[in-house]
């Protein structure tokens, strides 16, 4: 693998891990809203199976002290193409800016676990709809 491709799919990754996190963080209030004004999405028991397992990865690799696989991922690219961590272009360097934040490990797993819990509130109190046959 040239180190140009190494550092486009680096690049790629972020977006991704951006993307999972946008679906993971934003699933949430698009739940509480949507369910309240009958969007059909927000009520989908595949999008709340799809939201539930993905907060509960986040959340079981925190506790079991893991980095998310994106980020192994990322960084063995950014490394393959001889570049330091996350800063080598436009994209590595916004799209961390967003996502890679200085704190202690216990705070992360905190606002994960806090979160998992907050969703499966929401799973409890607005309830998923079956689809009808």
């Amino acid at each position: 693998m040239s180190v140009t491709t190494a550092a486009l799919l680096a690049d790629a990754m972020l977006a991704l891990h951006l993307g999972v996190v946008l679906f993971v963080v934003g699933g949430l209030p698009y739940v509480l809203l949507g369910y309240r004004r009958g969007w059909r999405g927000a009520r989908s028991l595949m999008f709340r199976l799809a939201h539930l397992l993905a907060i509960g990865i986040v959340a079981a690799q925190a506790w079991l002290g893991r980095l998310c696989p994106l980020t192994v991922w990322e960084m063995a690219l950014r490394q393959r193409a001889g570049q330091a961590s996350y800063g080598e272009s436009f994209v590595a360097h916004w799209l961390g800016r967003l996502l890679y934040w200085d704190a202690p490990g216990w705070v992360f797993t905190a606002a994960y676990t806090l979160f998992g819990l907050a969703v499966l509130a929401a799973w409890w109190w607005l309830p998923p709809e079956r689809r009808r046959g």
